[in-house]
């Protein structure tokens, strides 16, 4: 293993398997062809071409055409098509996420390859024995990467919600966290990939965030997603990331980030420019 294998890992999948999907001639997401094919059940709203997907939906405002996805997304769920739904709303963006222009619940995103938006952070201690990373387990009932190292803090952005409020909620659920002290948290950017995945495309924006902790802080999980914590010497993460396949795929860009941005990654290596420029590797 290697940084750069995690990388290649998060950015692998090929264009040859989707194809883009339109609203009103704005491209919204890429479609794998199996699933472009079942959008047939629906002649009336979908234009099915062996080149682009087009969607004409019943109604042409915000709200309309949310109810109007939700409808289709409830029908291949139904079907076996979509394998669950996840009772949070995402935007459905080109571009920003106030660029929206309907909704969609977040499990059905990949399948319509539209962006999705997280946020990350990485909570460290600064102390005698030197700097050292919180790190998370998560708990063996999660639905994706079971049992696998995570961030302090992580979680998806849901609509309706800020980035500051929602970052707020998450530092309560995941590590008992007080909003005063997850105001607190540093906002230092964003890495952004696009993989492929069972379900469809994933061209995902993760906000990072640093927090210095107190040396006499524990984290407390509270929504059950987290097995257990570890608060572990900077270069046992590093070498963690850079060995092995432990954590959860794409927290070892956001650790990654941290890395560099704190001077553990060594500018002389052959790969440093590859692994900055990889990531914040450009979305379709």
């Amino acid at each position: 293993m290697s940084f750069l294998d995690h990388i290649h890992a998060c950015n692998a999948w090929d264009p040859a398997g989707f194809v883009p999907w339109f609203l009103d001639g704005e491209r919204m997401g890429r479609l794998d062809l199996g699933f472009a094919d079942e959008l047939r059940r629906w002649p009336g709203q979908f234009r099915v071409a062996p080149d682009a997907v087009h969607w004409t939906p019943t109604a042409s405002d915000f709200d309309g055409r949310a109810q109007a996805l939700a409808e289709i997304n409830a029908v291949l769920v139904a079907a076996g098509v979509i394998d669950h739904l996840h009772g949070e709303s995402f935007p459905v963006t080109a571009g920003g996420r106030h660029q929206a222009r309907l909704l969609i619940d977040r499990a059905c995103a990949p399948y319509f390859g539209v962006r999705a938006f997280g946020q990350h952070l990485n909570g460290f201690v600064r102390g005698a024995e030197g700097l050292k990373l919180w790190i998370g387990r998560r708990s063996a009932d999660r639905r994706v990467c079971p049992s696998q190292l995570d961030n302090l803090v992580a979680g998806g952005l849901p609509w309706g919600l800020g980035l500051a409020e929602n970052l707020r909620k998450e530092c309560r659920e995941e590590a008992g966290m007080t909003p005063d002290l997850a105001d607190q948290a540093r906002s230092v950017g964003a890495v952004t990939y696009c993989r492929g995945s069972k379900r469809g495309l994933k061209p995902d924006v993760i906000y990072c965030y640093d927090l210095e902790l107190p040396e006499g802080f524990t984290p407390c999980n509270t929504d059950g997603e987290v097995a257990a914590f570890y608060l572990w010497p900077v270069e046992q993460v590093l070498q963690t990331v850079r060995d092995t396949g432990e954590f959860k795929l794409n927290c070892n860009l956001v650790i990654m980030d941290f890395l560099a941005r704190h001077g553990y990654l060594d500018q002389d290596a052959p790969d440093y420019l590859d692994i900055l420029q990889g990531l914040r590797s450009p979305l379709p």
